[in-house]
């Protein structure tokens, strides 16, 4: 099964989503697919779209799927991350009034160069994501709170 989380944004993700369904009928996904959808509707039967879920829902779809694929969001990045999930990471852009400004495509960029994530620029590099996570490797993620918020912090405070 493939777990989509697009977090709690009050602003829809659309390009992310149907470009997970386009890749279902392309059956270039073949697996189950369950989205954490928030505000964000698309009409489609070939994958599972679901808006708010409970803690202990989300965690059980967390636990049980196969790879993640997530929005930007630091949040749902680590969360994955603790499981030592294969997580794959596509930004929301401000361009299309996804979100304020294009701090996830940053956020994501750190994490794949650390080889935690895949991380794609755009929705459009979700396909070669997808036909390598099956082989991907993540480094095991290693709880360093107090480091990694202040890595964070520093990083935001200097780029957005």
């Amino acid at each position: 099964m493939v777990f989509v989380t697009l977090g709690s944004q009050d602003k829809q993700f659309l390009r992310l989503v149907k470009e997970v369904d386009k890749l279902v009928k392309e059956k270039v996904i073949t697996d189950e697919v369950i989205v954490q959808a928030g505000v964000t509707k698309l009409d489609t039967n070939r994958i599972k779209i679901l808006d708010y879920i409970d803690v202990s829902d989300f965690q059980k779809y967390m636990n049980e799927s196969d790879y993640i694929i997530a929005h930007g969001g630091v949040g749902s990045i680590l969360d994955a991350m603790k499981l030592g999930k294969k997580i794959i990471a596509v930004p929301r852009e401000a361009k299309y009034d996804e979100i304020a400004n294009d701090h996830q495509k940053q956020i994501i960029a750190e994490f794949a160069k650390k080889r935690y994530i895949i991380g794609c620029k755009d929705v459009k590099d979700l396909r070669n994501a997808i036909l390598k996570v099956k082989s991907f490797k993540p480094n095991k993620y290693v709880s360093n709170n107090d480091n990694f918020v202040a890595m964070v912090d520093n990083f935001i405070q200097n780029n957005i």
